[in-house]
């Protein structure tokens, strides 16, 4: 059975970096979800291409997480921007 622990937790997103960076960007609010998203995408697309390895995948969403700057997204219209300008900083991150 599930528990709701804050220990299982906290041993989980020191085992799962991804799972702590998700809970933050919960927390923010805002674009910071769809940031995640987006360079998790493109973290992923660069794991299955060879480009980066597996623990680079939260790297890189943590570093491009850092760099945006989080604001609010109470539209369609900017949350797909907060998408393109995410994966802009990712892309750029996975090339360097």
């Amino acid at each position: 059975s599930f528990r709701n622990d804050s220990q299982v937790l906290l041993q989980a997103a020191e085992r799962f970096p991804a799972l702590g960076l998700a809970r933050e960007a919960l927390r923010v609010g805002g674009g910071a979800p769809t940031v995640l998203n987006a360079a998790n995408e493109v973290a992923v697309a660069g794991f299955l291409a060879g480009r980066l390895g597996f623990t680079e995948i939260a790297e890189l969403v943590e570093r491009t997480l850092a760099e945006f700057p989080h604001g609010p997204a109470d539209d369609l219209e900017q949350s797909l921007d907060a998408d393109r300008r995410a994966r802009l900083i990712a892309e750029h991150h996975a090339a360097t």
